[in-house]
């Protein structure tokens, strides 16, 4: 087997207004409903301070929850991936969003009665198996669009999708805060399973995985695959999953996942004990609402500027995106106030929300191909989340050890800036700009036999 570079049709195709109207209702409740998910995922992220003051964990402790989490997600995603790929997206979306709801309903009924024996083991196991069920999301979406979306539309489509992504952690952050300063902890896991179980039901009507599903024509898509008649089989999708540029991009995803969740595993304790910003205050709900402002901006720009400016290539924003980040962490960093504390979060999520959107969600549809989409999303998001595990015990023990400012923790503890904190994460940020100049001019490949 061996590859040939492959330059798609430069023609954006063009679609009838009843065909976008109906790409639309197939896109964008997929999209919402991914953005449900976060609410089941990220509920933990906001609870996880509280539970360890109740529990008494320290954030090593709870660190081995997240990271049970991340990597049962990472493992799982390598795994279902192929499956989606055979199953189609419909039938993953709506065994992920199954799962998720009784997970959360579980944990949730579990807290609500009283449970408070052996709680790191119990919540690192159910939160494992929520994170398998979660993992289907993703691969699900990207499986079911790279049918819809020609290449030359991807790179808006990802900045559309990746807001979407925004919106799911603003529901998590934004919303989870409301809950813990309104009700009992417990209904940050108990909610989300009732808003996923509506979405359930919105897609079990609205949701195709081709456009031949929904009455339309199925189109060249313009990744390569359209005249591939290829079984797809283990030694396809290890061809495509082995290429270079594959292999580059999962280098990268590495980097994002530990940017990406050495930020959000942490932000809400570094507002807290750094800042003293409160759940419930009006700047935490700006540091939410600034994840989703800053997302929504960071993406929509990724995706405009890898189309617009740079012919539907995503590795030079990537790289750009990357570099970008490196600054904005240090300023974090010696945020001088919580004001500033509460904007440059959201600053910062600009950059990161734009990179994982364009590789996890643009690139592995691309260089995956329409065929071996999910198994792509899969290794990308999948490695993505082992990164993401260093985070939780790692980084965790780091600032329980070393303190955010470097001074051991001690009782009535005040730091002054959070230099460990983001000089831990900055080096991942420069690895993935230095990875994404390798591959800076590569187009999908076409598979030749």
């Amino acid at each position: 087997m061996s590859t040939a570079l492959f330059i798609p049709d430069t023609k954006v195709p063009q679609h009838s207004r009843k065909f976008k109207w109906r790409r639309f209702f197939n896109w964008f409740p997929l999209a919402l409903t991914y953005a449900t998910f976060y609410m089941g995922r990220y509920n933990f992220n906001v609870v996880k301070g509280d539970m360890g003051n109740m529990f008494h964990l320290d954030k090593a402790q709870m660190g081995i929850i997240a990271t049970a989490g991340f990597w049962t997600y990472a493992l799982s995603c390598m795994v279902n991936g192929p499956l989606a790929d055979w199953l189609g997206g419909r039938r993953g979306m709506l065994i992920g969003a199954a799962g998720t709801v009784a997970l959360n309903l579980l944990i949730g009924l579990l807290f609500l009665n009283g449970w408070c024996t052996k709680v790191l083991v119990g919540m690192s196991l159910l939160y494992a198996v929520n994170m398998y069920f979660q993992s289907w999301g993703a691969l699900s979406v990207t499986k079911v669009n790279s049918s819809w979306f020609h290449v030359k539309e991807r790179g808006i489509l990802g900045g559309w999708f990746g807001s979407m992504i925004s919106v799911g952690y603003s529901l998590a952050y934004t919303i989870g805060g409301w809950i813990l300063s309104h009700f009992s902890w417990y209904w940050v896991f108990i909610f989300p399973s009732m808003v996923i179980g509506a979405m359930f039901i919105i897609e079990c009507f609205l949701l195709r995985n081709r456009p031949s599903h929904a009455g339309y024509a199925d189109m060249d898509v313009g990744d390569g695959t359209h005249h591939d008649k290829t079984p797809v089989n283990w030694g396809y999708l290890w061809g495509r999953m082995t290429s270079r540029v594959m292999l580059f991009l999962i280098a990268a995803e590495f980097c994002t996942g530990f940017v990406r969740q050495g930020l959000l595993l942490y932000y809400t304790e570094y507002m807290q004990e750094v800042h003293h910003i409160g759940k419930g205050t009006a700047l935490f709900a700006w540091g939410g609402i600034g994840i989703t402002l800053g997302g929504i901006i960071g993406a929509l720009s990724c995706g405009w500027l890898s189309d617009k400016l740079f012919d539907s290539r995503r590795p030079p924003v990537a790289c750009i995106f990357y570099a970008c980040q490196v600054p904005a962490l240090f300023l974090l960093g010696f945020a001088p106030g919580p004001t500033a504390a509460a904007f440059l979060v959201g600053f910062c999520c600009m950059f990161i929300f734009g990179i994982h959107g364009m590789l996890s969600g643009t690139a592995s549809m691309d260089f995956g191909g329409r065929k071996a989409t999910a198994t792509a999303t899969g290794m990308l998001d999948g490695v993505q989340y082992l990164a993401s595990g260093l985070t939780g015990f790692g980084l965790g023990w780091v600032l329980k050890t070393y303190g955010w400012d470097g001074v051991p923790y001690v009782a009535n503890y005040n730091p002054v800036n959070a230099s460990v904190w983001v000089f831990c994460i900055i080096p991942f940020s420069i690895i993935g700009a230095i990875l994404m100049t390798r591959i800076w001019n590569e187009m999908p490949r076409e598979v030749t036999h």
